[in-house]
């Protein structure tokens, strides 16, 4: 291999330029935020009514932006997929409905290629979204809505190569997606069935006990006094104590929530019996049931711990929110 020869004429500091660079694309990010209008908003709706799917087309650089948008809707609940516009004038048209919405990307608004497709797009019924950093282009003029993504100036010196204005695309097609996220309410466990090979998804297959704590267990019997229930609470780190009987049977669990609003209504009484305070039949699950259930179960339910019981009721574990997405004393492999 060659040895390698400086430039002619070098920067004094390239990290320096390499930060000029990341302003100049902030900047641009700064700007598109505060255009997002009332456009932002019927995009998202239209998106998140469509019957059919979501058409993303554009060519060159915003083309490869189209591909990962289009990837990131369909992995997260809206099902989309991506059209060159060259192949759609070969007959790949025949894949739209009338019942799909086109987003169509142009930095300039002026792509032949691109413009070309729309008025067949439009005579099948499709609405059209365009994204462009141009509000009276050709291809606004083709769109029933606009999302406009103008940046000051890209980061390129010559100020030709798509730098900071493929950033703004590709960070509104985000935007989009995670608002079609809360919309759809699309949870961790509809992105466990879509992403079988992910990291997520292999943690949420492993069963219960091979996440749940199984030792250091914060236990209490039904008769001990709140007093000592929250002391035993307070080091047990989950936040939550387990109210078991004398055969370690699940009877109850008090949790800081439980607590506070104890405190709130004034009914905090540290030497009555924690079974007079404790929520009797409390939500569990079984060691053999799988990740994805309990973290189903405490999104349902807005809890962030569960007791594990076998068949007959006895208390084998607890599994914690964060031991579901590899954050607790279990690790997995990123």
């Amino acid at each position: 291999m060659p040895p390698l020869t400086p430039p002619p004429t070098p920067p004094d500091d390239w990290l320096t330029l390499g930060r000029e660079v990341l302003d100049i694309e902030i900047a641009g990010l700064n700007a598109v935020r505060a255009q997002l209008g009332q456009g932002f908003i019927d995009a998202v709706h239209t998106l998140a009514t469509c019957q059919g799917r979501v058409v993303v087309t554009g060519i060159g650089k915003s083309g490869l932006v189209g591909r990962k948008i289009a990837a990131t809707l369909s992995s997260t609940g809206t099902p989309a997929f991506f059209l060159h516009p060259v192949e759609g004038a070969h007959g790949d048209l025949g894949m739209i409905r009338a019942e799909d919405v086109v987003l169509a990307i142009s930095n300039s608004g002026e792509t032949d290629e691109l413009n070309a497709v729309l008025p067949t797009m439009r005579s099948l019924g499709v609405c059209i979204v365009g994204m462009t950093g141009h509000e009276h282009s050709s291809l606004a003029m083709q769109s029933d809505i606009i999302l406009k993504v103008h940046v000051p100036k890209e980061a390129c010196p010559f100020g030709l190569a798509p730098t900071a204005s493929t950033t703004a695309a590709l960070a509104v097609g985000d935007a989009l997606a995670v608002c079609l996220i809360h919309w759809k309410r699309f949870d961790a466990c509809d992105f466990q069935r879509r992403h079988p090979g992910g990291a997520l998804g292999q943690r949420l297959r492993l069963s219960i006990r091979d996440v749940m704590h199984k030792e250091d267990i914060p236990i209490v019997g039904e008769t001990t006094p709140l007093s000592q229930a929250l002391e035993v609470l307070n080091q047990g780190g989950l936040g939550t104590v387990v109210v078991v009987d004398g055969n370690r049977g699940l009877r109850g669990i008090l949790t800081d929530g439980d607590v506070r609003r104890l405190v709130c209504q004034g009914l905090l009484t540290l030497d009555a019996p924690v079974d007079q305070v404790m929520t009797r039949g409390p939500r569990s699950v079984r060691p053999e049931q799988t990740a994805a259930l309990a973290l189903d179960i405490m999104e349902s339910a807005t809890i962030t711990v569960l007791p594990v019981i076998d068949h007959e009721n006895t208390l084998s574990g607890m599994v914690h929110l964060h031991d579901l997405l590899g954050k607790g004393r279990i690790k997995f492999s990123a």
